[in-house]
C-alpha cells in the first residue's frame, strides 16, 4: 500500500527463484547439476590470465577513483579499434558508452528512447525485455516465435506490429536459446525497419533497433554472427548495440560492458547511466582496455574457452537426442552460439509417482530438480506462457563430467512419469 505503482507491478526473477531452490538443496548436501544461471563457474571457466593480471596491476597503480561518466578514454578508443577490426564497424569514441555490464546499458537505451505508452516489440522467448518495458512504462508487444525457426523472429512475425512502434529489441546469439539470426532473416527485418521509418513524418519518433550482441564472439562451427549496420549501413543512426566482455571472456563479475550507436542517443544514455552511478569499476576498465590490444592472447583464450563450452553443449545435446531416439518425449535444438541449449521436455499432464499431475512447465522443472537433481529454466521465465514445454539449459556453471552424469538421472526421473 505504501510503495510506488511501478514497484508493485515488478516481478522477481524466476531464474533466481529456481536457483534459490537449488541452493537450498545444495545446502542440504544434494549434488545438483545447475543449468539455470547464465553465468560461469570461474574455477571451470576462469577469465584470461592477462585480464586478471591487468586488473590487479590497475589496483596496485591506485586507479580507484571515479571513472569518466562515459568510460575511460583509452577503453573507448580501444573498443572503437576493436569494433573496426572484428566487425568492420566504425564508431568514434563519442558514440561509445561504457557501463557496469550490459544491464545498465539496456536500461539506459529504454529510458533514452521510450516514453510511457510507446510500443516496444520483442520476441518471446527473450531475456528481460518484459521487465524493462515495465520500468519505462512501455506498451509491451511480445512476438511469439517458433521452434521451426529456432525461436528467432522473422520479418513476417514483426511486420503486423511496427506501425507506431518506438523500439525493436533483438538479440543474437539469443539468450535463452543459443540460436542465431540467419543473414536472410536479419536482412528482411532491417528492410522492414527502413521501410517503416521512411513512412514516418519528420516530427514523428523513428523506430530504433536495440541489438544485444553480448554473445557475438561465442559462436560455433560454421555459424556467422550478423549485425544490422553491417547488413544495412543506412540503419546506423537507428541501431543501438549492446556488447561487452561479460560472456565472451567469462567475465560476468568484472562488469565491463559497452553500448555504441548514434551520438545523440549515446549522449542521453550517458546522462542516465551517470545519474544512477552504473559505471564499470575503473581498474577493470583499464585492464579491459589493455587486453583488447592483445589479439593473440584474446584469440588463444577464445579458442580454448569456446572449445570447452562447445564440448559441454554437444554432450548435453547428444544426450537429449539419444533420449529422444529411445522414445522419451524430449528434443533439443543444435547449439549455434552462447552458452545455452534449447531443450524440450514434453511431460506436462503426466503424473508423478506420488500421483501429482505436472500442470505446467514450472511443475516439470521442479520435478526434475527434485528427482533428477537437474536445474533448467522454463521459457516462461523469458516471456512465454507456462504451457510451453521448452527450457533453457546453461552450461557455464557445470563441468563436462556433471553434464555427462546428469543424463542417466534425467532418463530415470522421466521414466517414472505416467
Amino acid at each position: 500500500m505504501n510503495i510506488s505503482k511501478l514497484a508493485s507491478t515488478l516481478e522477481g526473477s524466476e531464474i533466481i527463484k529456481i536457483a534459490g531452490e537449488i541452493n537450498e538443496l545444495k545446502r542440504k548436501g544434494e549434488q545438483i547439476a545447475n543449468l539455470t544461471i547464465g553465468d560461469f563457474d570461474s574455477n571451470i571457466f576462469p577469465i584470461p590470465d592477462e585480464l586478471k593480471d591487468g586488473i590487479v596491476e590497475a589496483y596496485r597503480d591506485n586507479q580507484t577513483n571515479y571513472p569518466p561518466a562515459d568510460g575511460v578514454a583509452v577503453l573507448r578508443e580501444n573498443v572503437s579499434s576493436f569494433l573496426k577490426e572484428r566487425f568492420k564497424l566504425e564508431y568514434k569514441t563519442n558514440q561509445i558508452l561504457v557501463a557496469g555490464g550490459s544491464r545498465p546499458l539496456i536500461y539506459g537505451t529504454y529510458m533514452a528512447l521510450v516514453d510511457p505508452g510507446d510500443k516496444v516489440i520483442y520476441p518471446t522467448p527473450s531475456w528481460n525485455n518484459n521487465h524493462y518495458c515495465r520500468f519505462s512504462g512501455a506498451t509491451q508487444v511480445p512476438v511469439k516465435t517458433s521452434a521451426e525457426n529456432n525461436f528467432m523472429p522473422t520479418a513476417d512475425d514483426i511486420r503486423p506490429h511496427v506501425k507506431g512502434a518506438t523500439l525493436l529489441a533483438l538479440c543474437s546469439p539469443l539468450n535463452p536459446t543459443g540460436t542465431m539470426f540467419s543473414k536472410k532473416d536479419l536482412e528482411e527485418i532491417c528492410d522492414l525497419v527502413i521501410e517503416e521509418n521512411k513512412c514516418r513524418a519528420a516530427d514523428e519518433k523513428p523506430l530504433y533497433i536495440m541489438y544485444d550482441q553480448i554473445y557475438s564472439l561465442l559462436t560455433f562451427g560454421e555459424q556467422f554472427h550478423y549485425d544490422p549496420v553491417s547488413l544495412r549501413p543506412e540503419l546506423k543512426d537507428r541501431v543501438i548495440y549492446i556488447d561487452g566482455i561479460s560472456k565472451c571472456l567469462a567475465a560476468t563479475g568484472v562488469r565491463v560492458g559497452w553500448a555504441f550507436g548514434p551520438e545523440h542517443v549515446i549522449e542521453q544514455m550517458k546522462t542516465i547511466v551517470g545519474h544512477v552511478g552504473a559505471w564499470a569499476p575503473k581498474p577493470e576498465q583499464m585492464a579491459t582496455a589493455k587486453f583488447l590490444t592483445q589479439p593473440v592472447e584474446l584469440n588463444n583464450y577464445l579458442s580454448t574457452f569456446k572449445g570447452k563450452v562447445q564440448r559441454s553443449l554437444d554432450a548435453l545435446y547428444q544426450g537429449i537426442i539419444q533420449m529422444k531416439a529411445d522414445g522419451f518425449a524430449v528434443d533439443a535444438v543444435n547449439p549455434m552460439g552462447a552458452i545455452y541449449l534449447t531443450v524440450k521436455v514434453d511431460y506436462i499432464g503426466k503424473k508423478t509417482p506420488e500421483g501429482k499431475i505436472l500442470q505446467n512447465s514450472a511443475d516439470v522443472n521442479f520435478y526434475l530438480i527434485k528427482e533428477a537433481k537437474i536445474g533448467i529454466v522454463p521459457f516462461s521465465a523469458f516471456g512465454t506462457d507456462s504451457g510451453v514445454n521448452w527450457f533453457r539449459a546453461s552450461v557455464g556453471a557445470c563441468s563436462l563430467e556433471d553434464i555427462q552424469q546428469m543424463i542417466p538421472r534425467m532418463r530415470d526421473a522421466l521414466s517414472k512419469l505416467k
